[in-house]
């Protein structure tokens, strides 16, 4: 008889009296000019990397329970709610793969983004050498690793997404997305002949059907599936991936895709794939689902894959300089 794990965090005073942050730490924003984001985004990404969304974890919970105790799924998720309490209490990443960092950043007018972008990319070589973060960021042709998650000469890795807005408080998200998982994510052009898919909600279906079963349990099931319908190969990869920063089991603001990922989420666990493609009732999380416009001539439905340590992150910066993680 395996013993039902009980998923325990430590109290968030607990973790606050681990920050990087002082204790007296706020943001100026009135002086825009002189903000630093260094201290607050490491405090980010030390949060993240051990400590795994109440939401996912009432999913994985959940997921186990519908089970058959004993069974390998059951074993699987019960090992997946050990690891979510030995890594939030030890603060230790969830995964060796820590992943490709993405950050998404909102602001209001007057933020320097080019001085920001600095100041996050000093917080993930900071991260880094606090083995928070593993170095993952190779040359593609040589292999060779830049040791501290950099790309040294294009900025691209870590991926950085900035938008000016009209609210008052900075907003930065953080994803940390595994290989793995970015390995089994997909983008079909329809129609697509090999699936039978037209361009309808239908052929949306049989698309997202048919990469869950491609990928098996090669992207650490239970997944979260973030899907945009329509823009084009970049803006769809690109809005797929932000989706997944979306809480599971909260609604999508239009029904019909909301009906849409609930009855999809369903069906996906009907597969028999279960965690880690060992078999099971538990093989997808959520799928959370974007109509987008495009161009008349292309119609692509593009799929992100996250794994079940699903790491994301939020920090606001409140008007009174606080800063607030979730």
């Amino acid at each position: 008889m395996s013993e039902c794990v009980i998923p325990t965090l430590t109290s968030l005073e607990v973790v606050a009296s681990k920050s990087v942050l002082p204790g007296s730490w706020k943001a100026d924003l009135s002086n825009l000019k002189t903000l630093d984001l260094t201290l607050p985004v490491t405090e980010l990404l030390r949060r993240t990397t051990s400590r795994l969304p109440q939401d996912v974890i009432d999913a994985l919970v959940k997921g186990r329970d519908a089970e058959e105790e004993g069974s390998r799924a059951f074993n699987t998720l019960n090992d997946m709610v050990r690891n979510i309490n030995l890594s939030d209490g030890q603060v230790t990443p969830l995964c060796q793969d820590t992943g490709s960092i993405i950050f998404w950043v909102r602001h209001p007018y007057g933020l320097s983004q080019r001085a920001a972008k600095k100041q996050i990319r000093e917080a993930v070589v900071q991260a880094t050498k606090n083995v928070w973060l593993r170095p993952n960021c190779v040359e593609s042709l040589s292999g060779k690793n830049s040791g501290n998650n950099m790309d040294p000469f294009h900025e691209h890795h870590p991926a950085i997404h900035f938008e000016e807005w009209d609210r008052p408080e900075i907003e930065v998200a953080v994803m940390q997305k595994g290989g793995g998982c970015e390995n089994v994510g997909a983008q079909y052009r329809l129609p697509d002949a090999a699936i039978g898919a037209g361009r309808d909600i239908k052929g949306v279906r049989k698309c997202i059907i048919d990469a869950v079963v491609k990928a098996q349990g090669q992207g650490c099931s239970p997944g979260i599936l973030g899907v945009a319908i329509g823009g084009d190969r970049v803006t769809g990869y690109e809005k797929s991936k932000e989706l997944i920063l979306r809480k599971l089991n909260t609604a999508n603001p239009d029904p019909k895709m909301d009906a849409f990922e609930k009855e999809l989420t369903n069906d996906l666990n009907t597969l028999g794939i279960g965690p880690m493609g060992y078999g099971g009732n538990t093989t997808a999380l959520g799928v959370h689902v974007e109509e987008m416009y495009r161009h008349p001539a292309s119609f692509y439905v593009s799929i992100s894959y996250m794994c079940w340590s699903s790491r994301r992150g939020t920090m606001t910066i409140k008007t009174n300089g606080e800063p607030s993680f979730d």
